[in-house]
């Protein structure tokens, strides 16, 4: 008899990790350029899909059926859940998520990337740090 395959959530935390620890790599440096300044926001923008999606599998793990699926309403029941703290925070890197995938403005980019270096980091390695242990135990 197989063992049971571990939850998605966990799953989805390995991917989270990865790209997390991509995000943070760019950021060792002070002078970006500007292909890299381009990368770092891909980066983000697929660290913080899989966060929110993260999100969703680890609620609904815990047994909340969530009515709607959307990122907004998946940060929104996490920060009501407790999983998650600043949910204004997160609300702002999903805005600035969505205007990078529709802005190609060097100015707008260059403020997000002081997003991502002053919170969104932070957001971030705070879900990493509340869902290591737990991913790590199973």
């Amino acid at each position: 008899m197989r063992p049971d395959p571990p939850p998605r959530w966990q799953y989805r935390f390995r991917n989270f990790e990865r790209a997390y620890n991509l995000l943070r790599e760019p950021f060792a440096s002070k002078n970006l350029s500007t292909l890299e300044k381009e990368g770092v926001i891909q980066r983000f923008e697929y660290t913080l899909e899989l966060a929110w999606k993260l999100l969703k599998d680890y609620l609904e793990h815990q047994g909340l059926t969530l009515p709607e699926i959307t990122p907004r309403r998946v940060i929104r029941a996490a920060f009501e859940s407790g999983l998650i703290a600043e949910g204004d925070a997160w609300q702002r890197a999903i805005d600035d998520r969505n205007k990078m995938a529709h802005t190609y403005d060097l100015p707008a980019m260059e403020q997000v990337i002081d997003n991502i270096r002053r919170d969104y980091l932070a957001l971030l390695g705070a879900l990493y740090e509340r869902l290591a242990p737990e991913a790590d135990s199973a």
